[in-house]
């Protein structure tokens, strides 16, 4: 169930730092080696770093009481195969990636293309929309506090033109310091219907834990989409195209019988080699049950009335 966190968020109540560090001998005996598929709830926390980056920032709707998995978790454990398929590759390897200067491409099907230095998108979104929210990532269940905004603001200042009906996201990809071998089509690509993009639960995220975003974890900007599964949520931007047909994605042009465009957290459709029933948060032992739409079916159900949603996975 969805809990509703107030607005005025007291200090008392953020997670000290030494808190969440402290749980890494219980994460490593819990295991990290979980099985895939699972859709995660994640909240979002505004602290020092990420807020003075952001400027102020407010609380979004859609918070969670649910406990947070600890940072080291969260920043050792990661899916980002341009820095290895091995879930420990990324926080290895991803510091050669150099961060600064970071560029980012608004083009195609609208009216202001234009090209943004990351610290004006840091603060392009009005002081009201910049937030923590509920936000899930990667395959496996977690809970982790985002900063961000909705990607939507982003998208109101190029302007969509009528024509345009999908948002294509490119992934920075270097072959100099970045995984050479053929695992996926390079750069990494990923989409969403431009409706889903607009929905106030799509999340440009620049931070979590009230940090800036770690480079393994997709620095320094990447899209965030709660009720689908971790994959769609595009990491390191460096593009965004907005397209009048569905755009290709990484990992449907790899396996499309296993993973479709629209790739809904949806406990129906079983993976062709796992059930995706339920899941396993990071930290615990028994499973749980996942939640059509991770949660969210209120907030997203309506984007696909009338769709086959085990035809369209």
């Amino acid at each position: 169930m969805l809990i509703r966190r107030p607005t005025d968020i007291l200090p008392s109540e953020i997670t000290p730092r030494e808190f969440f560090d402290s749980r890494r001998d219980f994460i490593r005996r819990a295991g990290l080696g979980l099985a895939a598929g699972a859709a995660l709830w994640h909240g979002l926390l505004p602290e020092a770093r990420a807020a003075s980056a952001l400027g102020p920032l407010l609380a979004g709707p859609y918070g969670t009481d649910e406990e947070r998995t600890p940072y080291d978790a969260v920043t050792s454990y990661n899916n980002f195969y341009e820095f290895g398929t091995d879930k420990e590759d990324p926080a290895k390897n991803a510091s050669r990636m150099a961060l600064e200067p970071w560029t980012v491409r608004v083009e195609g099907l609208v009216n202001k293309p234009r090209t943004f230095e990351i610290d004006t998108l840091r603060k392009l979104a009005p002081l009201e929309e910049r937030i923590y929210r509920l936000r899930c990532v990667e395959a496996w269940s977690m809970v982790v506090p985002w900063v961000g905004y909705p990607l939507a603001a982003l998208l109101r200042a190029v302007e969509p033109q009528g024509s345009a009906k999908y948002v294509e996201f490119v992934t920075h990809y270097d072959p100099q310091i970045m995984l050479r071998r053929p695992v996926l089509d390079w750069p990494y690509t990923e989409g969403l219907r431009l409706d889903e993009a607009l929905h106030p639960l799509t999340l440009l995220t620049f931070g979590l834990y009230g940090e800036v975003l770690p480079a393994q974890n997709g620095a320094p900007l990447r899209v965030v989409v709660p009720w689908k599964y971790g994959f769609k949520s595009a990491k390191s931007l460096v593009a965004i195209r907005l397209t009048d047909k569905q755009p290709a994605t990484a990992w449907n042009k790899a396996a499309p019988h296993e993973y479709g465009f629209y790739s809904n957290v949806n406990p129906e459709v079983r993976h062709p080699r796992w059930s995706q029933a339920t899941e396993r948060r990071i930290g615990e032992l028994r499973r749980r049950r996942t939640l059509m739409f991770n949660g969210y079916a209120e907030q997203v159900a309506q984007l696909y009335q009338g769709m086959d949603l085990k035809k369209n996975f």
